[in-house]
């Protein structure tokens, strides 16, 4: 069995009681109680993290790919850390030799792949600020962070050189170079001529680099390494400054974290890398495998596939966000649907005595081991069969999704939280903890954490159960927005980021996200709704895959925006003999979600004026091409009310008649 604690964090102040705005006690990670950990000393900059690598591991494998020959994908390719390197040496020596220097802007725009990564180490053996530009946003976008960041080079994947070329003529008072991560067609080559830049394919950079050596010129601890923009859900890209020593801290505490739980990475470990490098959450993890000398090999590039990527590649370490977990388990559920009785029968069994020794404190790998071989295995090989360890992030993970994942994956199962101005990694669940399930976990042992009360939504720091805004200190922390001193006030106050989110301290010192500060909104008669943590309660409902709850202080009651899980939808349909060419459009099929949200509102003893009156039944999900998600899957609500108004409208007329 797990030997656990009582409790995972330790106090190191005391509350601070001040009018309405009163701070609680201010905590750290058990594992930090003697002092918070900081990076070793010569491994404090991301450039150390990988040149020290390549010093002590330069033959290990370091970055694979899956060459596509004759439009077949091919098995995974390495190149060494050694390898690598050599590259990273030319293409640093390049960007010198057209004068990005120092401080100098780099942007890079496209999918994860091994060009990617040699880019950005480039950046970092010469102290330029890589300006991660995102695969996921739109022009307009992209010709906002180049103007803003004021970009010298851009780094483009092939298929996003046209969207580059859009806002080069706008953007060419900055932009003086374009290469393309393979080759550039010399039609693109002279438009990028005609608009004042040089072009040059990926070879022909690599070249310029190998005839004009130039010395790294590495940067210290302090100095920026990146400046990444947040898409954010309301108005412009906000750049967040990221120092090395924030970004290195980050993964100190990572790997201090991971080593006293027993999960030492090492050069045998492999990941995938498939979530966008444009965001903290794959880049700290990415560098996080670079620092202890392990391996990561790229999708193919497109999502379609992952699956095919997995079982080539075999991840030891998995990480994921909750839509990809989702289908993970919507997978499975599929596929034990068709199984025969008696085989379903056999897993009910075997997953109701794993979770019972699970909850009881017996480790994942001990729960049942017998039932991982016979049982589970197949749940097991679709994430390739040698994944050991889930992590997931961005945004909250279904209970019965991180439960069933934690029983039938055969692999230790956590959440992360944190956000891009805290270098992603704040708190992660303590793996083979049970209590920990539905919880972010502790704080890791480079921060400080608190609450503040927030009594506009009733929130208590102090109560007995406290609850309130999560504040966080530490090395960890952004250095501020670029060029925005005046939205870096609004979040920093006397070192703490206030983070927006609301958090609950449980028992054994594991954090629960409950709420987010900003997204409440009045009723007519007066009562506030706090719309997260409703989406929160009503997403346990197995029936749909998604929801987006709207309400405004001209009305009295909420409607919603439901996606329902098709194939829940569509067995509901069967048993209760209900056909037609559209179920989303039919009175039964909204009469029956209803009834489960109704249900779940009731079993959560929800007030009457959170119970949902209406719903829309959507067939699409919401995403980033409609803009109506981020690239971390946060809701952006205004443009998703734009989308949805005048069927909002509607289902508010419905109910008046």
């Amino acid at each position: 069995m797990e030997e656990v604690l009582d409790c995972y964090i330790v106090k190191v102040e005391e509350a601070k009681r001040d009018g309405s705005a009163s701070m609680g006690p201010v905590y750290r990670s058990v594992y930090a109680k003697d002092g918070l950990v900081e990076a070793p000393e010569g491994a404090r900059t991301c450039w150390e993290l990988f040149s020290n690598t390549v010093k002590t591991s330069p033959n290990a494998r370091m970055l694979g790919h899956r060459p596509i020959v004759a439009g077949k994908v091919g098995k995974y390719v390495w190149q060494t850390y050694q390898e690598v390197y050599n590259q990273v040496l030319y293409i640093g020596s390049a960007m010198r030799t057209l004068g990005v220097g120092p401080k100098g802007r780099c942007g890079i725009y496209g999918i994860n792949c091994p060009a990617w990564m040699i880019t950005l180490q480039a950046c970092n053996g010469h102290s330029i600020y890589a300006v991660p530009l995102y695969d996921t946003l739109g022009d307009d976008a992209v010709e906002f962070i180049v103007g803003h960041a004021e970009v010298s080079i851009v780094f483009a994947h092939a298929d996003k050189i046209p969207a580059v070329l859009r806002a080069l003529p706008k953007c060419s008072k900055y932009v003086k170079t374009l290469v393309s991560f393979g080759v550039m067609a010399d039609s693109d080559k002279e438009q990028v001529k005609s608009a004042g830049a040089a072009a040059y394919s990926w070879d022909e950079f690599l070249n310029l680099g190998k005839t004009n050596p130039v010395n790294f010129e590495p940067p210290k601890p302090e100095d920026i390494c990146t400046i990444m923009y947040t898409s954010g859900t309301t108005g412009e890209p906000k750049g967040v400054l990221l120092s090395n020593e924030s970004i290195v801290t980050a993964i100190a505490g990572i790997d201090y974290y991971l080593k006293v739980k027993n999960e030492k990475v090492d050069a045998s470990d492999v990941y995938l890398s498939y979530l966008p490098l444009a965001h903290i959450f794959d880049r700290a993890v990415e560098e996080f495998f670079i620092y202890n000398g392990a391996a990561i090999g790229f999708f193919q590039g497109d999502v379609k596939y992952i699956s095919d990527d997995i079982q080539e590649l075999k991840p030891t370490l998995f990480a994921g966000v909750p839509r990809v977990f989702d289908r993970v388990y919507a997978g499975a559920k599929a596929k034990l649907a068709e199984a025969p009785a008696y085989r379903q029968a056999i897993f009910d069994f075997a997953y109701r005595r794993k979770l019972g020794y699970m909850k009881m404190g017996f480790k994942q790998e001990k729960a049942s081991p017998m039932a991982d071989v016979l049982v589970f295995s197949k749940v097991k090989q679709r994430l390739g069969g040698r994944a050991r360890l889930l992590i997931s992030g961005a945004a909250p993970l279904a209970d019965h999704v991180e439960e069933f994942l934690r029983v039938a994956s055969c692999a230790r199962m956590t959440q992360g939280y944190g956000l891009t101005e805290t270098c992603a990694a704040s708190f992660i669940s303590i793996p083979d903890v049970y209590s920990m399930h539905g919880t972010v976990g502790p704080p890791i042992p480079v921060i400080e954490v608190c609450l503040q009360s927030v009594p506009e939504m009733n929130y208590d720091a102090l109560a007995e159960t406290p609850k309130g805004e999560v504040c966080i200190r530490g090395k960890t922390l952004f250095s501020g927005y670029y060029k925005r001193e005046d939205l870096t006030a609004e979040c920093m106050i006397d070192g703490w980021f206030h983070t927006g989110d609301i958090g609950e301290w449980l028992p054994n010192g594991a954090l629960k996200i409950i709420d987010r500060k900003k997204n409440i909104f009045k009723l007519s008669q007066g009562e506030y709704v706090a719309v997260e943590n409703l989406e929160n309660i009503y997403g346990q409902c197995p029936t749909f895959d998604s929801i987006w709850i709207y309400g405004n202080s001209f009305e009295s009651f909420l409607v919603a925006v439901v996606i329902p899980n098709e194939a829940a939808l569509d067995a509901w349909a069967k048993e209760n003999d209900v056909k037609g060419d559209d179920l989303y459009t039919s009175p039964k099929a909204k009469a029956f979600i209803m009834d489960e949200l109704s249900r779940t509102a009731k079993n959560n003893k929800l007030k009457g004026f959170e119970f949902i009156k209406a719903v829309h039944l959507e067939k699409l999900p919401f995403d980033t091409e409609r803009d109506l998600i981020t690239p971390t899957f946060k809701k952006k609500r205004p443009q998703l009310l734009n989308f949805y108004r005048e069927t909002i409208d509607e289902l508010y007329r419905g109910l008046k008649k």
